[in-house]
């Protein structure tokens, strides 16, 4: 009974994973800042499950993914999407914002998160070549691991 439930768990978050549309229209509410019940690490990195992803293998720092994402600024501005990219994009890890080098060892295949991430860890707060400064939101869904 336990291993019925579990699996039909399972095939719901794998369901519910693959058939995730890039919902950029509108910002989260949360946009603002990460609210209390957010992981946060020792970085200042916040973040929060939005969907459970299945197995126990992460990204490594030197790991290569392909995900989907959104990215807002506090009040609310997308700045940047994988749909406006054209759909899913794929990353060196050691190439992308230390945020995202950070947040996404966090994930496993399937998982969705939002990352809430200082411009400490974003570029920074006068950044320059179009891209926002200050505190990035983020919403990545982790596609593979290579």
């Amino acid at each position: 009974m336990i291993r019925r439930v579990l699996l039909a768990l399972c095939v719901v978050s794998l369901v519910a994973a693959c058939t995730l549309k890039d919902d950029s229209s509108s910002a989260p509410p949360d946009v603002a800042a990460p609210p209390a019940d957010a992981l946060k690490t020792s970085s200042g990195l916040a973040s929060k499950v939005l969907i459970v992803g299945l197995g126990n293998v992460h990204p490594g720092p030197m790991s290569t993914v392909t995900v989907n994402y959104a990215g807002w600024t506090p009040d609310g501005q997308l700045f940047d999407s994988s749909e406006r990219q054209g759909g899913p994009q794929t990353f060196p890890l050691n190439q992308v914002i230390p945020g995202w080098t950070e947040g996404l060892q966090l994930m496993v295949k399937g998982e969705k998160r939002r990352f809430w991430i200082p411009s400490k860890l974003a570029y920074g707060d006068n950044p320059g070549n179009g891209n926002p400064g200050g505190m990035l939101v983020f919403d990545i869904e982790l596609l593979e691991i290579r």
